[in-house]
């Protein structure tokens, strides 16, 4: 069974930092694109940042120049490094991993973690 356990969420002023860590373990391959998607208050889910397992990196406009998505693949783990925040990145901040079980077979599946509250007052 593969678990994803977020860390590193709290409650900061605007303009300060955060740094988001995601671990993946469980039995698995190999894990393709990494997320971190992010759920305001009666709004959707939306993503936020993305990185594949060659290191290609894409982000939602409004995180351009002041979020980076980085992994560390020895280590299953996902980062997201949150400079400058404003109010409204304020949510709930979840991990996506798309994981291939076998090395025989390319079927791939998504799996979230249970994520961590992020709260940026102005």
């Amino acid at each position: 069974q593969v678990q994803l356990v977020e860390s590193g969420g709290d409650l900061v002023q605007a303009g300060g930092s955060l740094t988001l860590s995601c671990a993946v373990s469980g039995r698995f391959f190999s894990i393709n694109t990494m997320g971190w998607y992010r759920q305001a208050p009666g709004k959707q889910r939306e993503l936020v940042a993305s990185i594949t397992s060659g290191g290609s990196t894409n982000y939602d406009d409004s995180v351009k120049g002041r979020f980076t998505i980085s992994r560390d693949n020895a280590k299953n783990t996902v980062y997201l490094q949150m400079n400058s925040l404003k109010p409204e990145d304020t949510g709930l901040y979840y991990c996506n991993a798309n994981v291939r079980a076998f090395e025989y077979s390319s079927a791939a599946f998504s799996y979230w973690g249970q994520g961590t509250q992020v709260a940026v007052s102005s």
